[in-house]
């Protein structure tokens, strides 16, 4: 009788639901482990088979709640990747004291860290939010990007998750603050021990004076950023220092940003040479190029 109840129970399961577990299981066997659903089908454990591990080895718990919320937003074809490294990073992962999975344990150790959306190799599968279109805030447990699937299994929204993460960056770190100069221009560094130096932009008025119209920043490295107030019209040197600077540490962004009203803004601005001079040519936002009218007056 109960093999007619097991097939009842699978049944009543959602197909989507049984056609990722088939997935699950032909990716388990692949990596030579027996596997058991727990009834639900909230996770899976996995055991080595014999002869390929340590007699009495521990069994390894593999949440599923997550993967089924990320595969329920994919489409089918990439289920198998997403399959095959949930498996292969739930076993590879299998010594970490800290399950990423169980928003418990990974809540104290929830930060925030920025990148070039162009050194991200895939957006989908990391958890965060664009600061603007070059630039991304990523979620990180420890020190590596929390992926959808585990972020899935928490009982908070993704939004939620990243601001649990900048309270954590906001009580654990206070920047340092510099004064320094660029080829004359003062600057602020702030520099930090973690690569979240960008989140405390949102605190900017702890660190320094800002005025109503902003200040400009420059992100040469994760764990430092360049500030100059936009409190005169020598805020167009300083454009150009904080770029040429930004442009030979060759860091996390060679452009320099404005940042108001709780957004940062990208001024673009290219380094052109022609006839062997060099000069800077800077297009910058309509909103910041109004400010610019204004403080040439």
């Amino acid at each position: 009788m109960s093999w007619f109840r097991r097939k009842r129970e699978s049944a009543r399961r959602p197909v989507e639901h049984v056609d990722l577990d088939s997935l699950l299981a032909l990716v388990a066997e692949s990596l030579g482990y027996t596997f058991a659903f727990a009834r639900d089908g909230s996770s899976m454990s996995l055991k080595a088979a014999p002869g390929t591990s340590p007699e009495g080895a521990a069994e390894l718990a593999v949440r599923l709640t997550g993967l089924r919320r990320e595969a329920g937003r994919r489409a089918r074809e990439d289920w198998p990747m997403l399959v095959s490294e949930h498996l292969a990073h739930a076993v590879a992962g299998s010594g970490d004291p800290v399950d990423a999975c169980d928003l418990d344990q990974a809540r104290p150790l929830m930060r925030t860290r920025v990148e070039s959306v162009d050194e991200v190799p895939d957006l989908t599968r990391v958890v965060g939010r664009h600061l603007n279109a070059d630039l991304v805030e990523l979620l990180t447990v420890g020190s590596r990007a929390v992926r959808p699937e585990e972020a899935g299994c928490w009982p908070v929204a993704t939004v939620q998750a990243l601001d649990l993460a900048v309270d954590n960056v906001r009580r654990e770190e206070r920047l340092g603050v510099e004064r320094i100069e660029l080829s004359g221009t003062p600057v602020t560094r702030l520099t930090g021990a973690s690569p979240s130096a960008a989140t405390h932009l949102r605190w900017l008025d702890d660190y320094l004076a800002v005025p109503a119209d902003g200040a400009l920043v420059a992100l040469p490295d994760p764990y430092t950023l360049l500030l100059h107030p936009v409190d005169g019209i020598g805020v167009v040197r300083a454009i150009e220092r904080l770029r040429v600077h930004a442009a030979r540490t060759g860091g996390l962004s060679s452009q320099v940003y404005w940042w108001h009203e709780e957004r940062l803004r990208l001024i673009k601005s290219d380094i052109v040479t022609q006839s062997g001079q060099t000069r800077l040519v800077v297009a910058p936002p309509p909103e910041f190029a109004k400010v610019l009218a204004r403080l040439a007056v």
